[in-house]
C-alpha cells in the first residue's frame, strides 16, 4: 500500500479535499448577497434601516442610485438579488398615521435564497419597528411598517425552478463524457482499433463518428426532460425554445470533445468511467451553483469554477427558461461554451494516436 502513491492519494488526499470543500468552502449560508435600495423618502426613518440591511453581513449594498427600469434590468442579468423600495414621505406617514409600506423584490429564479433575503429584509425591518415601539413608550396607536414581497420570476417559489437547469446541465454533461469517454478505448480493448487506423479514415472522421450517436442521444434526453419539466412539474419555458436546443447542443458538444479526450489518453474503459466521473459528476454539483451559490465560495473556487462547463449552461438555461430572455443576454456564456467546446475538440484530435504503440 505505501509503495502505491495512488492508494495513498486516495487514503488521505480525499478525506482532507472532502472535509475542506464541504467544511469550509461549501455552504448554504447566504452572505454578501448584492441588494439595491431606492429611496423616494430620503428622511431619517428610511437611512437608519438603510444602514441597518447595509450592516448585515448577508446584504452587500450597492452604492449606485437605481430607478425601476434599471431594477428589472439589473435583476434580468442577475446583478442584483433583492431591492427595498421606501415610499415618498415614509417617515410622514409613519409618524402621523402609525403606518407606511415598504415594498421588497426578490429573484425567486432560485426559491431558497429569494425567501432567506426576504425574511432577513424583513427581519430587520420589525427590527426597527420594535425599536420605535420602544421608544413610542404608551402611545395609543402603535407604529406598524407594511412589508409587502414580491416575488418575480417564480412567485410561487417552485423549487423546480432552481433544479431542473442543474438537473439538466448533470445529465447531459454526464451522458455525454461518459458514453464518450468509453467509445475509443474500448476499440483497442476489443482488438478492433488495428482495424480503424489502417482504414483509410481521418481522424476527424473517427472522432466525429464516435460522438454522432452520443450528441443524437443526448437531444433525445433533452427533449424527455423539458416534456416532464412542462407536463409534469408545471415549469414553463419562458424563452426561446429553439434558443435552448442551440446552447443545450454547445454543452453536449463539449462534453462530447471532453468525453473523446479522455478516451484518447486512456488504455482501460474502467479508468475512463472513472475519470468521467470524478471528473463530471462532482465539479457539476458543487461548481455550477445550483446546490452551492458559487458567490460565497473562496476566491480560488470562484476561479476554478469558471472552466467548468455546466457553470455557463446553468446560467444561459434559468436566463432563457425562466426569465424568457434573449441572445444578447446569454451570448458570453455561449460564447464561452463554444470556445471550450473547440478548444477540447482540437486537443482530443491532438492526443488521438494512429499508432498503437
Amino acid at each position: 500500500m505505501f509503495r502505491d502513491p495512488k492508494t495513498l492519494l486516495l487514503l488521505f488526499g480525499m478525506p482532507i479535499a472532502q472535509i475542506l470543500l464541504f467544511g469550509f468552502a461549501l455552504t448554504n449560508e447566504i452572505k454578501d448577497s448584492k441588494i439595491v435600495v431606492i429611496d423616494y423618502a430620503q428622511d431619517n426613518a428610511s437611512k437608519n434601516i438603510i444602514h441597518k440591511l447595509s450592516a448585515n453581513p448577508a446584504f452587500d449594498l450597492a452604492e449606485s442610485h437605481f430607478n425601476a427600469e434599471q431594477i428589472e434590468n439589473a435583476f434580468q442579468k442577475g446583478t442584483i438579488k433583492l431591492a427595498v423600495i421606501f415610499p415618498a414621505n415614509f417617515e410622514h406617514n409613519l409618524l402621523h398615521s402609525s403606518n407606511s409600506q415598504i415594498q421588497i423584490i426578490a429573484d425567486a429564479s432560485d426559491p431558497n435564497t429569494a425567501s432567506t433575503l426576504s425574511n432577513y429584509a424583513s427581519a430587520i425591518i420589525q427590527d426597527y419597528q420594535l425599536s420605535q415601539l420602544q421608544q413610542q413608550g404608551m402611545a395609543t396607536t402603535p407604529l406598524n411598517i407594511d412589508t409587502q414581497i414580491r416575488m418575480i420570476y417564480n412567485p410561487e417559489l417552485k423549487g423546480a425552478t432552481n433544479y431542473v437547469p442543474g438537473v439538466m446541465a448533470l445529465v447531459l454533461l454526464l451522458v455525454s463524457v461518459l458514453m464518450t469517454s468509453v467509445s475509443i478505448v474500448r476499440e483497442k480493448e476489443l482488438g478492433t482499433m488495428e482495424i480503424l487506423l489502417v482504414s483509410p479514415v481521418s481522424p476527424l472522421m473517427v472522432i466525429i463518428s464516435k460522438a454522432i450517436p452520443y450528441f443524437a442521444l443526448s437531444i433525445f434526453n433533452l427533449t424527455i426532460i423539458l416534456m416532464l419539466s412542462y407536463f409534469l412539474l408545471e415549469l414553463p419555458i419562458a424563452g426561446s425554445l429553439v434558443l435552448l436546443y442551440a446552447a443545450s447542443s454547445l454543452l453536449i458538444l463539449t462534453g462530447l470533445a471532453l468525453g473523446l479526450l479522455i478516451s484518447n489518453s486512456t488504455d482501460s474503459q474502467q479508468t475512463a468511467m472513472l475519470i468521467s466521473l470524478m471528473g463530471m459528476l462532482i465539479p457539476t454539483i458543487l461548481f455550477s451553483g445550483f446546490m452551492f451559490p458559487i458567490e460565497n465560495m473562496p476566491w480560488p473556487l470562484q476561479i476554478i469554477s469558471n472552466v467548468v462547463p455546466s457553470k455557463w449552461y446553468y446560467i444561459i438555461v434559468k436566463d432563457v427558461m425562466i426569465k424568457g430572455l434573449g441572445f444578447s443576454s446569454v451570448w458570453k456564456e455561449m460564447l464561452i461554451l463554444t470556445s471550450m467546446a473547440i478548444a477540447l475538440l482540437l486537443i482530443s484530435l491532438k492526443k488521438y494516436k494512429i499508432r498503437l504503440v
